[in-house]
């Protein structure tokens, strides 16, 4: 929930406008208050760069987590479908069950009208398979437009690290153009 809140506080103008506005005039934009120095608008610049580092981070993880997820909800409706087929029937099922990553084992599963889902966290439920079905539709949109919005927020996040990079090298230049003037002036006096 905190991520949440922080990710919610950084990204709060997702209507096309970039939440970091691009220093133009970086003569003016030196003068707003609390833009003393050079440094401290690099180190604050920074600062922000930093948090959408982290912002990114954890967006890319669930990314992989949602892409792993949504062809492990796809594959289970798959099989929710075939047993369905077999439910009116009397003969067993034949199929393989994956017991570690590359070891399978036969199993012949009678029809049935009954399932048990794993929901996470050590929990597993039966469900008929109509409502096992319906649930795992609901998970896959779910999935889906979590998937979708996550790549949204990634796309805004890239925005915002093109931008706050033109910032710092801008700020930067400024700077060392400044101190050359400076320099410049001093040893003409």
């Amino acid at each position: 929930m905190k991520f949440r809140r922080f990710t919610t506080a950084l990204m709060e103008n997702r209507s096309g406008k970039s939440a970091v506005k691009t220093a133009e005039d970086v003569d003016s934009f030196m003068k707003n208050s609390g833009n003393e120095t050079a440094d401290v608008v690099l180190k604050r610049l920074d600062e922000q760069y930093q948090k959408y580092k982290f912002m990114e981070l954890n967006l890319c993880q669930k990314k992989r987590r949602l892409k792993n997820q949504i062809p492990e909800i796809k594959q289970t409706l798959e099989i929710l479908k075939h047993m369905q087929k077999k439910k009116g029937t009397t003969e067993p099922m034949e199929t393989r069950f994956l017991l570690v990553d590359n070891l399978y084992c036969k199993a012949s599963v009678p029809p049935t009208d009954k399932v048990c889902l794993w929901l996470g966290a050590n929990v597993m439920l039966e469900y008929d398979i109509d409502d096992a079905q319906a649930l795992l539709e609901k998970n896959l949109s779910a999935a889906t437009r979590s998937l979708e919005s996550t790549e949204e927020d990634l796309d805004f996040l890239r925005d915002q690290f093109t931008t706050t990079e033109v910032n710092m090298a801008r700020v930067y230049n400024w700077d060392v153009k400044r101190r050359n003037k400076d320099g410049v002036s001093k040893s003409k006096a």
